[in-house]
């Protein structure tokens, strides 16, 4: 059974959606604060998707979402009354998958925990250990490295690579990149993108153990610079 960690400090909102969640099949934990998702963490409890507030009471969503990114191998889901571009902006650069403003319904929370489970049940395939390449699984959200070790991205994160792989061979510009990242309610700039990179070659270098593959090209913007092919994703 999946274990879904729900952190919120409104007791009413937390009650509904462990009981909602509990009722769809998921075991959900309800916690109130930073300090009791680290208790649990602690405990040797390993959650697959962590529900996060952003306004705890004893700590920023934001920073707490970097804190679960670097040392949990979870899905991230941010439900928050921050809907502005910036804050949406924030938590994808913190590590969020998917972020959710509370007006957004029970079901609905639910339908995006099940479509996050299902990209993380992915796992390496046999050829993918075995290959000396980067492989780029654009479905799935995920970058498997030549050591076999497969790297969970963000939406922002896999939008940028995928603009990097299919453009491979040549650079891709820092104003075609921002364009493919912002949405209608997101706009990038240039301080976004260079965090999204930041972090991105971070993760890839502490995961991967191998030097991240991504390169700046001076004047110019981004590029991937090691071998690199797509995963062929055939419909049944």
């Amino acid at each position: 059974m999946n274990c879904i960690f729900i952190v919120e400090d409104e007791d009413s909102l937390r009650v509904d959606l462990v009981d909602y969640m509990n009722l769809q099949g998921l075991h959900a934990l309800g916690l109130a604060t930073a300090s009791e998702l680290r208790e649990a963490l602690e405990g040797g409890m390993a959650p697959d998707v962590v529900i996060l507030d952003v306004s705890l009471p004893d700590e920023n969503g934001f920073a707490l979402a970097e804190e679960i990114r670097a040392k949990q191998d979870c899905g991230i889901i941010m439900l928050t009354a921050l809907g502005g571009a910036e804050n949406r902006v924030r938590g994808f650069e913190s590590g969020a998958d998917i972020y959710l403003v509370k007006h957004t319904s029970l079901r609905e929370i639910a339908a995006a925990i099940q479509s996050l489970l299902r990209r993380l049940k992915t796992a390496p395939s046999s050829d993918e250990a075995s290959t000396e390449e980067w492989i780029f699984d654009s479905v799935s959200w995920k970058l498997t490295a030549p050591t076999g070790q497969t790297i969970r991205l963000t939406a922002t994160e896999n939008a940028f690579v995928g603009a990097l792989v299919t453009n491979f061979g040549k650079p891709c510009t820092r104003e075609a990149l921002t364009g493919i990242l912002s949405k209608r309610q997101t706009q990038f700039d240039n301080r976004h993108l260079d965090s999204v990179v930041s972090r991105l070659r971070r993760k890839l270098e502490e995961q991967a153990k191998l030097d991240s593959p991504i390169r700046a090209v001076y004047g110019i913007g981004y590029t991937f610079s090691g071998p690199v092919r797509m995963k062929e994703n055939l419909s049944p």
